[in-house]
């Protein structure tokens, strides 16, 4: 395999076979390529484009870079979600124990924040103790006597997808969707997974901000994990607003905690949280239709088993035993709590959910710098959802801030990314769209 003659005929348009994308890739990941020649490949891809076939063995050969798990000892069904990042979206929080109560095992590969959306990493590590890489018998542990667990990427999994990433993250080709498709999916490929659900966001908060970007990540990703042989549908959702009445770290717990206890229904995080375990049910055969997963699910919300297990995952994984029962006396609380509120009568009818979520990285609960340390006390909670009527002095949301200076200039953003309406605005459903592989 000679690098620079993959380079040049992927430039010229050429159509590379599955043996040359597995070669270049085996020699990347072992580091016999040199970055200008990674990054000049990243390049051609960002340029051409890639077909379908392409991405599957692309997909194939970063995912078979490293570590591919196998679970044939658990004896169920082996299911995952992924979401492509948003602000106030910790679904996979709850969606994990639900999917465990119903029978499923879900060994969840998680990220950290990315640009402006918060992540589940960052989240769990509210929560003194636990272990968000944990070595590999553990991990193995806790999903077959849990039926869940939530970490991160070891080193093992899929080792070349790091090397690429790294290196289109400063060559301008992050995005390019055969490359997006081929980096999250050969990670949650190489977990082991024998279905898939994938949220795919869409609106202001989003990475993909129109309808025809969502749809073509989406349906990449479908046909693409279809291809290597993972069952996989995607749900298109709306993230023209915070989905959950809280963003940040400890104020995202909260709200989880709150969740499984029943406290959260009625919201469209409840709509999203539902439909997504329905999914996987189906997917994985343990549902007939999405209405029997959705009953599934709610049962397992009503009768406590998903709080149960989510608590038994955090201990499992180093957590408080009690610390469902006692999040308060865990969670990090910030010292300064400011109210948001309206300025006037109206409708609340819009908001720049991106810039909520730059918010919360300001006051310090995201990063500027991959080296930055996170205060898991700041964000923001008590959110307001578009479409209330608010008289003049009703809050909008409550800021939690380290200091005082911090917590006003916080309180003054969150104002100004809000539009208060005399009219009621049409909004967009939570749940947009239903994306199956191509026929």
């Amino acid at each position: 395999m000679i690098p620079q003659d993959i380079i040049r005929r992927k430039r010229d348009g050429e159509r590379l076979a599955r043996e040359d994308i597995a070669a270049f890739i085996g020699a990347m990941a072992r580091n016999e390529i040199a970055e200008a020649q990674v990054g000049a490949f990243a390049m051609a891809c960002w340029f051409r484009g890639m077909t379908a076939d392409e991405t599957v063995a692309l997909t194939l050969a970063m995912r078979d870079s490293g570590e591919v798990l196998s679970w044939q000892e658990i004896g169920r069904p082996i299911a995952d979600k992924h979401s492509t990042g948003g602000i106030g979206d910790n679904v996979s929080l709850m969606l994990a124990p639900i999917a465990a109560a119903c029978g499923l095992a879900v060994p969840m590969i998680s990220g950290r924040g990315l640009g402006h959306t918060g992540g589940t990493l960052d989240k769990l590590e509210s929560i003194p103790g636990y272990a968000i890489m944990p070595d590999a018998a553990l991990f193995r542990r806790t999903v077959k006597e849990v039926g869940c667990a939530i970490i991160g990427q070891t080193a093992a999994l899929a080792p070349a997808d790091k090397r690429l990433y790294a290196i289109r993250d400063v060559t301008a080709t992050v995005d390019s969707v055969p490359l997006i498709t081929a980096s999250i999916l050969s990670k949650k490929l190489a977990a082991g997974l024998e279905t898939l659900t994938l949220d795919v966001k869409i609106g202001n908060g989003a990475f993909m901000t129109t309808a025809d970007e969502a749809q073509e990540l989406a349906q990449s990703l479908v046909d693409v994990a279809n291809g290597a042989g993972v069952r996989t549908a995607a749900l298109m959702t709306d993230m023209n607003q915070p989905l959950a009445d809280a963003a940040g770290n400890a104020v995202e717990m909260r709200n989880c905690v709150d969740f499984l206890k029943g406290l959260k229904g009625g919201t469209r995080l409840e709509t999203v949280v539902l439909a997504f375990a329905a999914e996987m049910l189906v997917q994985s055969g343990l549902a007939i239709s999405p209405a029997d997963g959705e009953r599934q699910a709610v049962r397992a919300l009503q009768s406590g088993r998903a709080a149960e297990i989510f608590g038994r995952m955090v201990h499992a994984l180093g957590g408080p035993a009690d610390f469902v029962e006692r999040s308060e006396t865990y969670l990090p609380r910030a010292p300064v709590e400011i109210a948001v509120t309206a300025e006037r009568d109206g409708w609340l009818s819009a908001c720049n959910a991106r810039a909520i979520g730059m918010s919360v990285i300001e006051l310090g609960g995201g990063r500027r710098l991959p080296t930055d340390a996170i205060d898991h006390r700041v964000g923001f909670d008590r959110i307001v959802p578009l479409g209330t009527w608010l008289q003049r002095g009703d809050r909008i949301a409550m800021v939690h801030a380290a200091d005082q200076a911090s917590g006003e200039k916080a309180a003054r953003d969150l104002a100004g990314n809000y539009r208060l309406s005399d009219t009621p605005s049409d909004l967009p459903p939570v749940i947009v769209k239903r994306v199956d592989k191509s026929t």
